[in-house]
């Protein structure tokens, strides 16, 4: 069996912040499971997923054999497609009984961010609750989306039910309500499933650094409440020095002893697995052998050298020269999580501040955690969160203020119960999204974006409320009707793609940035974090690690006119106001 998780239940979960090592952990247990003689499905809930790259196999919404690892098969759960096939359900039993203009009408109401959101759970819950769908398998392995959007997942079947439980109006915000009925059994089952500690086990998977432990903890603390309690914690990537000469090497030691001393006590209290930093990447089977076998003595060979000529890349202050010009407008930092867009766009904040600039810095993730990577006492600088919580609530106020201000109380009931709805807070969040990219108007306002999917999710609600003003000529807020112009408007909006100098991170911004192409919407300059290129090491695994690198970097390369190398660093660079890049 695999060391990752050494006694697994039927049902595992895999979670835990961007860039942790999800999807790799995930693999290396399946992958063990399998050649232990279990019959295994691994499933991705990510809308961003890796794992036909991660596999080296090209997966679909439906089970596929992995080549090489018999008895192990693996999916994509689709939003789009489970999006599209939500909708002819809904629709099939209507046409061609119906005008084709109210058919047209449905469609277009079922094409938004709800819809997608009801449908990808509905896949999930299938595969959770419906024991028939999984009854050839013997462990059912779920590979999550990145911790916000994961829990996010985890607390739609008790929403779900219970807006159904107390819904008497017979509607919702995807209309009729009879078939999601038909589901509400499943959505328990769902629900019983998870907290069954027989049947499911979390794995909690981090790395050794205090922000991600912190939001292990939280996330601990979360499904606690939803009555989750058999979890496990996959500590990721501890670092041994080689060479106790080189700084960086000590000092990443360090950070991660430290780290691991003081994890908090929620933590502590979990059976664990401790897995060191590799001097290469998890692509392809020998690789995720090496991390999930029964003993995890076997080594790969360590990368061969690549050149990297620096001189390709523009340097960090130039780009930050290029942000400042205008003095107003929306930068956004997009990518897969982990790859550090959260540090980054606090220091792009920081810096255009120290300039005279006025800066507001937020961020659309459900984790968040820019307040920390900034500190406190930046003159200037603005910080704040789309919270969803709030959001909801002002916007349910709203709603009540206005479209229930002359309604009687059989109406207002009604208004009150479809706002209970959980695709209310999708609603929600997507107009204080807009409402913050509007005040770019005035001042400088830099966003740090969920990971990718969730990213994806919001850019479609904005098409599909781009397209709903455009057919209704609706009177829906200022900022709702012009955000898809602005996000389209190069000199408004300064997109930043950042990936590590990785296989994953790389092609997945790649992909991202062809979604924005779809929509309209390109991509200003790409940074590429976390290089150990621009860093003198001497450590025999960090030199490897860098020599992994180069042929990422020489891609990136190739195929970006515009991207900035952002070396290494354990700590937030904060200018003083003696800074060069000051004017």
């Amino acid at each position: 069996m695999s060391r990752l998780v050494p006694h697994p239940t039927p049902i595992l979960f895999f979670t835990g912040k961007g860039g942790v090592g999800k999807t790799s952990t995930a693999c290396a247990t399946a992958i063990a499971l399998a050649d232990a003689g279990q019959r295994v499905l691994l499933v991705s809930t990510d809308p961003a997923s890796n794992l036909d790259e991660v596999l080296g196999v090209n997966l679909s919404g439906s089970p596929l054999p992995v080549p090489g690892v018999p008895g192990l098969s693996a999916l994509n759960i689709d939003p789009e497609a489970a999006a599209g096939a939500y909708r002819e359900r809904m629709i099939a039993p209507v046409r061609g009984m119906l005008p084709e203009a109210v058919v047209a009408s449905m469609e277009e109401q079922l094409s938004g961010a709800c819809t997608t959101e009801i449908a990808a759970f509905d896949a999930f819950s299938n595969l959770l609750g419906d024991p028939a769908h999984t009854a050839s398998f013997d462990h059912v392995l779920f590979d999550t989306a990145p911790t916000g959007h994961t829990l996010r997942l985890l607390e739609l079947p008790s929403a779900w039910s219970s807006f159904i439980e107390s819904n008497v109006g017979g509607n919702s915000c995807l209309g009729p309500l009879s078939g999601l009925g038909e589901q509400k059994a499943l959505y328990a089952a769902s629900q019983a499933v998870l907290r069954d500690g027989q049947r499911t086990t979390l794995v909690l998977v981090a790395r050794p650094d205090q922000p991600s432990l912190q939001e292990a903890e939280r996330t601990r603390a979360e499904l606690a409440q939803l009555g989750i309690q058999n979890v496990h914690l996959i500590l990721n990537g501890l670092f041994r020095a080689g060479d106790p000469a080189d700084p960086l090497a000590r000092a990443l030691e360090a950070r991660g002893r430290e780290a691991s001393d003081d994890l908090p006590q929620g933590l502590r209290s979990l059976p664990r697995t401790e897995l060191s930093l590799l001097p290469y990447g998890m692509l392809g089977l020998p690789a995720l052998r090496s991390l999930g076998g029964a003993d995890g003595m076997t080594r790969l060979a360590s990368p061969a050298d690549i050149e990297v000529d620096l001189s390709r890349f523009e340097p960090w202050n130039d780009l930050v020269d290029q942000l400042a010009a205008g003095g107003t407008g929306v930068m956004m930092t997009l990518g897969k999580g982990g790859v550090g867009k959260t540090t980054l766009a606090a220091r792009i904040a920081m810096e255009l501040s120290l300039r005279g600039l006025p800066v507001t810095l937020t961020t659309t993730d459900p984790a968040a955690h820019v307040a920390a990577a900034v500190g406190e006492g930046h003159a200037g600088l603005h910080v704040t969160r789309i919270d969803p919580r709030q959001v909801l609530d002002d916007y349910r106020a709203q709603v009540m203020a206005t479209a229930g201000r002359d309604l009687d109380a059989e109406g207002r009931a009604l208004l009150e119960e479809d706002l209970r709805s959980p695709c209310t807070e999708e609603i929600a969040v997507f107009r204080a999204f807009a409402e913050t990219v509007a005040q770019g108007k005035d001042r400088i306002v830099v966003i740090d974006t969920a990971p990718t999917g969730h990213t994806l999710l919001l850019l479609d609600a904005a098409e599909a409320y781009h397209r709903e003003v455009l057919r209704t000529a609706s009177d829906l807020p200022e900022a709702v009707r012009n955000l898809l112009p602005r996000l389209r408007e190069s000199s408004f909006t300064r997109m930043l793609l950042v990936t590590l100098p990785e296989a994953t991170p790389l092609h997945e911004a790649m992909a991202l940035e062809q979604d924005l192409a779809r929509a309209g919407i390109h991509p200003f300059a790409w940074v590429a974090n976390q290089c150990l290129s621009p860093v003198p090491v001497t450590d025999p695994l960090l030199q490897a690690r860098r020599r992994l690198e180069g042929r990422y970097l020489n891609e990136l390369a190739d195929h970006a006119a515009r991207v900035t190398l952002h070396p290494l660093s354990l700590t937030l660079p904060v200018p003083s106001p003696t800074s060069e890049a000051l004017p």
